[in-house]
């Protein structure tokens, strides 16, 4: 169990949460700030809420190129807005678990 603010939840051992049903907003601007992103703003959220409806949808993380479509933002922009990237940071912040692929 791992304490991020006021929330105790259950990570892998990358960072993913293994229970996507705990996942609110309050808690992902805790998980952002220990990925070093301290403030979330509208172009962040339009990114964590594509990606969560993706997930609850169909059941894994959307592709890369699905994501800079729905969005309209370049992969630079995606990795300027998540510096660990769309799937270690973005999909983390939005508390999937761990997507396929994903090293």
């Amino acid at each position: 169990m791992t304490t991020l603010g006021n929330f105790n939840v259950e990570l892998d051992g990358d960072g993913f949460m293994i229970d996507p049903s705990q996942w609110n907003d309050a808690l992902a601007l805790e998980i952002a700030k220990a990925d070093g992103i301290n403030e979330l703003t509208e172009a962040h959220w339009k990114i964590i809420r594509f990606i969560r409806v993706s997930f609850e949808e169909k059941g894994n993380a959307p592709m890369v190129r699905a994501l800079c479509k729905e969005t309209g933002l370049k992969l630079k922009e995606i990795y300027e807005l998540f510096p660990l990237g769309p799937a270690r940071g973005a999909c983390r912040i939005a508390g999937l678990p761990k997507p396929d692929g994903c090293v």
